[in-house]
């Protein structure tokens, strides 16, 4: 099974890229963040032509996560349990779904913004709730992984320039130290260092050619259980999906599982 996460950036803007994409990378079940539209404009019928069911969590502003699968989706949750409010709501950062026996969370973590912005004590708060939301599947014996774009740098090796990023979120000790709570739960970081690029970052702002000069970030992250990390055959970044016209500023990252030996 291929798994993959992908923040579009919009669903709209990127649709034919992401249909493209769907057909000639053979992807099982594609987790997306920054969907950028409502329920009901959300592409179904289009991926239903190509064989994909579609669970979707989105209210039409900059936020919105997916989950589309073509080898089932079932048990469909929206939101995060316990989640915190922001403005009044809850905002769609999370959805999860099981496809063909693995069970798969995706998540578009808050930016944070800036450290002394309500956004970022936001942003730590929704890190716990979704630890706490995940603790069972993390520790059950089902192939279970949360996937998507965290805004969160692990390690300094994860930046292009830690120096850059001074007194800037996606870096700081708190959430960092909220990253490794998650992994904490029974997790395990299965595309640590993809082998097809010597700097596997996964996000590169589109102002100041930082794709070209390679100034990107590595915060779309694939964190499995046990018996999803154990049936990982191979794992990388598809940078390709970066370049050219229309792209979106975040690169598909892709899982391929052997359940059969997991």
């Amino acid at each position: 099974m291929r798994i993959a996460t992908w923040n579009v950036n919009s669903i709209t803007a990127r649709l034919p890229r992401l249909l493209a994409w769907l057909e000639s990378s053979g992807t099982d079940v594609l987790c997306i963040q920054e969907t950028k539209c409502t329920d009901e404009q959300f592409p179904r019928e289009q991926l239903r032509e190509l064989g994909y069911e579609s669970a979707v969590n989105a209210d039409g502003r900059w936020n919105g996560v997916a989950v589309v699968s073509r080898v089932g989706l079932d048990d469909v949750a929206l939101g995060l349990p316990g989640g915190p409010d922001y403005d009044g709501a809850q905002e769609p950062r999370a959805i999860s779904a099981t496809c063909d026996g693995v069970r798969v969370c995706s998540v578009y973590v808050p930016n944070g913004r800036e450290v002394d912005h309500a956004h970022y004590a936001y942003k730590l708060r929704w890190l716990e709730a979704l630890g706490a939301a995940v603790s069972g599947d993390a520790a059950g014996e089902r192939p279970f992984a949360v996937l998507g774009d965290f805004n969160i740098a692990p390690t300094d090796e994860d930046v292009y320039d830690r120096a850059a990023f001074d007194g800037l979120t996606h870096v700081t000790p708190a959430e960092r130290a909220a990253l490794e709570a998650l992994r904490g739960q029974g997790l395990t970081d299965v595309v640590p260092r993809p082998l097809k690029y010597d700097v596997p970052f996964t996000y590169w702002d589109y102002r100041q050619l930082c794709f070209p000069k390679n100034r990107g970030m590595r915060i779309d992250l694939v964190y499995g259980n046990k018996p999803f990390a154990s049936a990982v055959q191979d794992s990388y970044v598809d940078r390709e999906e970066r370049k050219g016209k229309g792209a979106s500023d975040h690169a598909p990252v892709v899982v391929d599982l052997n359940l059969a030996q997991s």
